[in-house]
């Protein structure tokens, strides 16, 4: 990057794995100098995650972007001393080590702190300091898991379902990010020292999945697995046309509802007590589904989208990843660029998601 409102800012990743380089990734998108601290024999983890092309991880290469990348053997004093003077005309570093490798290796945040008093140090680990469980190995997955999301996720009568993909690093990464800019707003603006932003894999995603804590706090109950519909909106499921294509929709405002039971030739139900209102319509989620699913398929993918998008009904196909790059509405916006690149020629990643 040569521009952006990060210029200026300069960043240590010095962090593995997704959810701390994550953070660096999005800081460079935005004009932030990102050096890229790798340990010596192999480099971060993430250049062998997945899908790999002529030896090439394709997931490295879009979290490596806009990364100016060297090797520090911080198992070594001297790595160690080497990480130290760049923190010393850094504005943020971001480390994912257990709390006690920290101490052991000098690198907490009070060892910086005293380095360099206006440094933001991000700390992420598993399960966060503090607590019996601070210095056990955590991995999104164990995030997913603990955070209550696998629990809610998958058919009633099947497994919890944990994501395939970096779900609970993504989160905590996005949370990370927006916390480095307010501790960055607290020192530049109010001429504050830098401070330590403590984060773990689990809490960032149970914030999203608060609904059951409450409902378990206030009524007793625990939310269990209900596939694709959810107990706050009606319609909202995944239907499959008559070609054999998937179609999703979502009721989350009554309006929106109403429009649908139009849209699919039952005006009749948006009178119904069971459907017009907003308690009674969860009750009957089930009749509604049905509904939809016998006229959805009846019809084509392009002709119910067709019905849907003239109605204002909030609907949308199942896409996979050839037909994301295709959607009209995502190439006008320029979200997939071809980008030159030295070891595969050219790729397409996803630009910066928000727009200046």
């Amino acid at each position: 990057m040569t521009g952006g409102p990060l210029v200026g800012l300069r960043v240590i990743d010095a962090a593995t794995l997704a959810a701390g380089p994550l953070v660096a990734t999005w800081l460079g998108e935005h004009g932030a100098e990102v050096i890229k601290i790798e340990q010596p024999d192999g480099g971060d983890p993430l250049r062998q995650w997945g899908a790999q092309k002529d030896g090439v991880g394709l997931m490295w290469k879009s979290l490596g972007r806009n990364k100016k990348c060297v090797t520090l053997n911080l198992r070594l004093e001297a790595g160690r001393d080497l990480l130290r003077e760049l923190a010393r005309t850094a504005d943020v570093v971001v480390l994912n080590l257990r709390p006690s490798t920290l101490r052991r290796w000098g690198l907490d945040y009070a060892g910086f702190h005293a380095l360099n008093p206006k440094l933001v140090m991000v700390h992420i680990t598993g399960f966060g300091a503090g607590g019996p469980k601070s210095d056990r190995p955590g991995f999104g997955t164990l995030g997913e898991a603990m955070s209550g999301f696998a629990h809610l996720t998958g058919s009633p009568d099947g497994p919890p379902t944990l994501p395939s993909f970096m779900l609970a690093d993504g989160v905590a990464a996005l949370n990370a990010t927006y916390a480095v800019m307010m501790a960055l707003y607290h020192r530049d603006v109010h001429g504050a020292d830098g401070q330590l932003i403590d984060l773990n894999l689990i809490e960032p995603l149970a914030r999203l999945i608060e609904q059951p804590v409450l409902t378990h706090d206030q009524l007793g109950t625990v939310p269990g697995r209900t596939g694709n519909r959810w107990d706050i909106s009606a319609p909202r499921n995944t239907y499959l046309t008559k070609d054999g294509h998937w179609l999703a929709m979502s009721g989350s405002a009554p309006t929106i509802a109403m429009r649908a039971l139009r849209a699919v030739g039952r005006p009749e139900l948006t009178t119904d007590p069971r459907f017009a209102e907003a308690q009674q319509r969860l009750r009957n989620a089930p009749q509604i589904d049905a509904v939809m699913a016998e006229w959805i398929g009846q019809h084509t993918l392009e002709d119910a989208m067709a019905v849907f998008e003239e109605a204002e009904v909030a609907a949308a196909p199942v896409y996979d990843a050839e037909q994301l790059l295709a959607d009209p509405q995502l190439q006008a916006r320029g979200v997939y660029p071809t980008l030159p690149d030295p070891q595969l020629g050219s790729m397409r990643v996803q630009a910066p998601v928000p727009r200046f």
